[in-house]
């Protein structure tokens, strides 16, 4: 839980021990507690003070400033969270907790439009047979809670609503359910109150209906007549359920690539309410959203990376399905050139065997044979084989005709 102190106390406790005892303390870098007492305008001792004093050399302790109009006279280090996690966040988690000491978890907070409908959504609810009411239509904060539990909601919702804004996120409503918004990322959130599960006693009269039919059942077996018995048979509750009071706020579900997720949960506990967490709250909102931005960037760059792979291995599969083509046409006119000159050695062979003897089919044959060897000379002419290319989509801008991706 956070700890607040006002200005005069933590002026008191800078200069009572060196900033770097008390950054461990706080579970917080030196250079952050630095920055905390310049944000509240706090002197702390100078390089060399503590030695000094140390030394028994005379030390000046410098005064307290009057607060400047406007700033916060409460100072709040939030709660440590010492659990290992990435530079990065551990880097925004201490900026979010420099950010969380102007707040103060003890004061009341203005109302909230969205945090307004969603209570009078709670109070206009009917309860369910556990004894809770729930807010999620939307526009509202997802809530379910015991209706005596409403009033302690509203004190802390409007109390991380407010730690929230220090951080830079405001409580937005649209088509869904509310959400907290920052310039880059967006959070869910919701909260709910725990139910205690009890074995169900019978009352006398249900005890007495039970003992009754249990009677009706044994007369049934000794005339071994089964008709409707256990139809007849009253039914009872396995259990109570009790709300506990007990409070639960918890964040959306946020995956992260490397080391463990933050921290989504927040509850009440023997010796913190939910209400007096609310600085907490709000670290763990600036943490988990940029948790949730690394993460999504991480997804984005590996699907670029992917889609590049894809494009280059369809590329590859472009360029060989182009060649291929362009082997084939190749391969088309190289087999015509082999047939013309099988024709033109044949034809030369041929008239010689024809002028020694009259063979009017064999002459046929060869007039046949010459005509179709220059029909076939001509298709490869320069302008037939760029009517060829042209029909068959060669050697041009469409040389990947019928060219289909893989899915894979």
């Amino acid at each position: 839980m956070a700890r607040v102190f006002t200005r005069e106390e933590f002026y008191e406790l800078v200069w009572s021990k060196p900033l770097t005892h008390l950054a461990k303390e706080f579970a917080i870098s030196d250079v952050a507690l630095h920055k905390i007492c310049r944000k509240h305008d706090i002197p702390n001792p100078p390089l060399g003070w503590w030695a000094k004093k140390a030394a028994g050399k005379k030390v000046k302790q410098a005064p307290l400033p009057k607060a400047k109009a406007g700033s916060a006279d409460r100072i709040t280090i939030a709660n440590a969270d010492l659990s290992r996690e990435a530079a990065a966040l551990a880097g925004v988690r201490e900026q979010a907790r420099i950010l969380a000491s102007e707040g103060d978890d003890s004061q009341s907070a203005p109302p909230h439009p969205v945090i307004e409908r969603t209570l009078a959504g709670l109070r206009k609810a009917k309860p369910s047979d556990i004894g809770i009411v729930a807010a999620d239509r939307p526009g509202l904060i997802k809530c379910e809670v015991a209706s005596a539990s409403i009033d302690r909601l509203a004190i802390a919702l409007q109390r991380i609503v407010r730690a929230a804004e220090l951080q830079g996120f405001e409580l937005v409503a649209g088509e869904g359910l509310a959400k907290f918004k920052s310039e880059n990322e967006t959070v869910g959130f919701s909260i709910t109150e725990t139910i205690r599960r009890e074995k169900y006693v019978l009352t006398d009269g249900e005890r007495a209906k039970e003992e009754a039919w249990e009677r009706k059942r044994d007369r049934a077996a000794h005339r071994n007549s089964w008709d409707d018995v256990f139809f007849d048979k009253p039914r009872f509750p396995e259990w109570d359920y009790h709300p506990t009071g007990q409070l639960s706020f918890e964040f959306e579900q946020v995956y992260v690539f490397r080391g463990s997720a933050p921290r989504r949960s927040f509850r009440d506990a023997k010796v913190q309410r939910l209400e007096n967490m609310a600085s907490d709250v709000a670290v763990g909102l600036a943490v988990l959203a940029a948790a949730k931005t690394e993460d999504r960037l991480r997804r984005e760059a590996e699907q670029r990376r992917i889609e590049e792979e894809r494009r280059r291995r369809e590329l590859a599969a472009r360029v060989k399905h182009v060649d291929d083509r362009r082997a084939a046409g190749l391969a088309a006119i190289l087999s015509e050139l082999d047939e013309l000159d099988r024709l033109r050695r044949l034809i030369a062979m041929l008239p010689e065997e024809v002028s020694a003897e009259p063979r009017p089919r064999l002459s046929a044959f060869l007039d046949w044979t010459m005509e179709h060897l220059a029909k076939r000379e001509a298709r490869l002419s320069p302008r037939a084989m760029e009517e060829r290319f042209e029909a068959e989509r060669l050697f041009g801008d469409d040389d990947d005709h019928g060219f289909t991706p893989s899915r894979w």
